[in-house]
């Protein structure tokens, strides 16, 4: 027994009998657009200097995960990940390098990242 009706369109049909469940990632940690608006603006500009060539975006159960690469076949230079888990004790925003030392950590993204963001200097 078909449920739809006849005259309903073929793509409300498959987008009725998807599941809800399938389209939802339920308990990921993303980062928002603020958050990501920032890293990309520094990595472009890490690009521009030659310093960066590629990187990667990992939304895991736990934590969100931006990886930052000098050549695309290498393990990633520096880490910026967010952890809700940390947020009330050392931040949930930390920078790791590439032997996992933790850089810097902290409660504000803008104030972690500057810890890798090189302002031009005045000479």
């Amino acid at each position: 027994m078909n449920l739809m009706s006849e005259d309903a369109e073929p793509s409300e049909q498959r987008a009725a009998a998807r599941p809800a469940a399938a389209t939802t990632h339920p308990n990921r940690v993303t980062f928002n657009r603020l958050e990501l608006h920032r890293i990309l603006n520094l990595y472009g500009r890490m690009v521009a200097d030659g310093e960066w060539r590629d990187y990667a975006i990992d939304f895991l159960k736990d934590r969100a995960v931006f990886s930052v690469y000098r050549r695309a076949s290498e393990v990633p230079i520096y880490r910026i990940e967010k952890d809700p888990r940390l947020a009330r004790k050392q931040g949930m925003y930390s920078v790791i390098s590439a032997t996992g030392l933790i850089l810097r950590r902290g409660h504000e993204l803008e104030r972690v990242l500057l810890v890798i963001d090189r302002k031009l200097a005045v000479v």
